[in-house]
């Protein structure tokens, strides 16, 4: 019998999301948690209101709100006032929230290079292009948002 597809997918993913945490903890980012990345990915396209989110993090407003809070003392994100509403904050990245995606994309291709070792770059590859003709196949063309398991 063979091991489901979204088994072996599930098992892949927390493999790279637990070595990329040990990692970045190896390299001084110990005050980063798992949600943070959602967040950092999502306002590195575009700044986002908190409401914005929350809706992506499948959280209430105000679990999102404590998450800005820390990820702001931390020095990876600031509100900025969103357009012409003063109450409204947007969430935009700071230089060190720029520095530390940068930092996370070289342990990704660390931990892409060791799969390649372990098969080679042209399987990796493959999988890359084919994920994403699925993923793009299923939304329009276009690549989701990455979000939370919920």
């Amino acid at each position: 019998m063979s091991v489901p597809l979204a088994r072996l997918l599930a098992m892949a993913y927390r493999q790279l999301i637990d070595d990329l945490h040990a990692r970045l903890a190896a390299r001084g980012y110990k005050d980063v948690r798992p949600s943070y990345g959602y967040v950092l990915v999502a306002v590195r396209e575009r700044p986002h209101t908190g409401a914005e989110l929350a809706e992506l993090l499948g959280v209430t407003k105000q679990a999102a709100s404590k998450i800005l809070e820390s990820m702001e003392r931390a020095g990876y994100v600031k509100r900025t006032r969103h357009g012409d509403d003063a109450r409204a904050k947007a969430i935009v990245l700071t230089a060190r929230g720029r520095a530390f995606l940068r930092v996370v994309e070289s342990i990704y291709r660390e931990l892409e290079a060791e799969w390649a070792s372990a098969t080679s770059e042209k399987r990796v590859e493959a999988i890359r292009d084919d994920l994403q003709t699925i993923l793009r196949a299923h939304h329009g063309g276009v690549l989701p948002p990455i979000r939370p398991t919920g």
